[in-house]
């Protein structure tokens, strides 16, 4: 039978795990310094190394190189018989099939037996958190106080599931995710190693899709290279269920120039490509997130091909980030929703309608029709009137109401920094920037007691200056209130469906 790849790639000694040096250096300097403890407590995502470095430490403990800091040395006979799976002082349980309080009292039994070959006994209990909670209380004094030739290693991908008793008794360390870029070497050598034929585009989305788990990037390496001949990107798209990222690209212009059509086309032939439901909107999710960390600042962080980074560069510069947080959301409940499994499809048709439905993305497409104007805001409270607004602050080139919304929360923080006193940062949290009207920004607030207090000058002249600080354009600001329950919009008609709704008991929640 032939070994995995994950298997056959497991680390025999401390220098060969990556990206975990926070954890490997601790472990080496303990063995090093004959300081190791009695318990520990190996937490982190799955795939990470947790079970390797402890049997690595299993190994050191019982290693018979006379120099400690070698340890392990995989050269005696002990570090040989603990690669070979045949060392009887190394005992690993799974806690997922022997979670009961017998198994634990069996264990608990054969503990005070000295070790048949080695210095210590080692019990590596992988998916601790799987223990019931009679289990885990007859663990407890076992783990306190255990006899002098005995260690656990307890390893666990759902840390806050383990009770605080038993926290509170292992050394605990946390295991990282690995960066991208060390798992795409990591396959490259591999396949350099076996001799397999992969191109960089298919590594790249292996790693991509294996979450910072390096055993799952290597697992699903060893299944697309079974399929036989090279290991392309098409191929490897088809067995993971993925789609191009141009297909996600396409589904996101679509929404923003709100064509329902085009949206729902791009998600059918995805689908029939076979493409997997929630792999979709993850990709989809995954995408927005890149281009929301070219807006953060944080552009070095990206991982896509130089095409599909240049796409999200200009996504980046047209899509506000508000509606990328609210993108990002709908598709996120479309990756996790279970209502679909009649319509594999609904929840990503749900998602689609939701965006489509609210006021157009202000992004330019091909064929993208022009942004609908919002309507005239209701219950205004005067500050000067819109023809005086007009004539004192024309609209200068470049402002966009996106621009400000995009800092807006960058305003409020810098007019606490001018006046840390002052009630305008607050104030400024409190409001939504919703239209510019005849040169007038138009801030929206929910009551007529705020905008009353926007609307002094002692407050809206650190605003207007602050967005002259972060914008480079003058544009005074107005508060009035968007209308509470019941209350109808000016520009809304008595008879209308608005009017009729409210008469039967609703509720305006925003005015847009």
């Amino acid at each position: 039978m032939t070994q995995a790849l994950y298997r056959k790639w497991r680390p025999l000694a401390w220098d060969e795990v990556v990206s975990q040096e926070h954890v490997i250096q601790t472990l080496k300097n303990a063995v090093a310094g004959d300081h190791v403890a009695h318990a520990y407590l190996f937490s982190g995502p799955r795939g990470t190394g947790k079970t390797t470095a402890a049997r690595l430490l299993a190994k050191a403990v019982n290693c018979l190189a006379e120099d400690k800091s070698r340890r392990p040395c995989n050269e005696c006979a002990h570090c040989v018989a603990v690669n070979e799976s045949r060392f009887m002082d190394v005992i690993e349980i799974d806690a997922a099939s022997n979670n009961g309080v017998d198994d634990v009292r069996e264990l608990r039994e054969k503990i005070n037996f000295s070790p048949s070959q080695g210095r210590y006994k080692v019990y590596i209990v992988d998916e601790v958190h799987m223990l019931s909670k009679p289990a885990f209380n007859a663990l407890l004094k076992t783990l306190e106080e255990p006899p002098p030739h005995a260690i656990f290693i307890l390893a666990t991908t759902e840390s806050h599931n383990i009770p605080a008793t038993v926290l509170s008794r292992c050394q605990r360390h946390e295991f990282r995710r690995f960066p991208l870029g060390e798992i795409i070497r990591r396959l490259e050598e591999i396949c350099k190693t076996e001799n397999i034929l992969a191109d960089a585009e298919a590594l790249s989305l292996i790693a991509r899709q294996s979450s910072g788990g390096m055993r799952d990037a290597i697992s699903l390496l060893d299944q697309l290279a079974s399929t036989g001949g090279q290991v392309t990107l098409a191929t490897a798209q088809s067995v993971l269920g993925t789609t191009t990222s141009q297909a996600v690209i396409n589904l996101i212009e679509a929404i923003a120039a709100r064509q329902p059509a085009s949206a729902m086309n791009e998600i059918h032939q995805a689908l029939d490509a076979g493409a997997d439901v929630r792999t979709l909107a993850r990709q989809v999710i995954e995408y927005l997130r890149q281009v929301l960390l070219v807006q953060l600042g944080n552009g070095d962080q990206l991982e896509a091909t130089p095409d599909v980074r240049t796409q999200i560069v200009a996504h980046a510069q047209v899509l506000p980030t508000h509606e990328l947080v609210r993108m990002m959301r709908a598709f996120n409940a479309a990756a996790i929703d279970a209502r679909g499994g009649w319509a594999p499809s609904l929840g990503l048709e749900l998602a689609v309608a939701e965006l489509i439905e609210q006021p157009q993305l202000p992004i330019e497409t091909g064929s993208a029709p022009r942004p609908v104007p919002r309507p005239a805001p209701t219950q205004p409270v005067t500050r000067q009137s819109p023809a005086k607004a007009a004539e004192s602050a024309p609209e200068e080139p470049g402002i966009s109401l996106e621009n400000i919304t995009r800092v807006w929360k960058q305003i409020s923080n810098l007019v606490k920094q001018q006046d840390p006193k002052s009630a305008a940062s607050g104030l400024v949290n409190s409001g939504k920037p919703l239209e510019i009207q005849n040169g007038v920004l138009q801030v929206g607030f929910v009551g007529n007691l705020l905008p009353e207090k926007f609307n002094r000058p002692e407050i809206t002249q650190p605003v207007e200056k602050a967005m002259k600080e972060l914008l480079g354009v003058s544009i005074p600001v107005q508060g009035f209130d968007m209308g509470g329950k019941n209350t109808l919009p000016a520009h809304v008609k008595p008879d209308g469906m608005v009017a009729t709704a409210l008469q039967n008991g609703g509720e305006i929640v925003d005015t847009q």
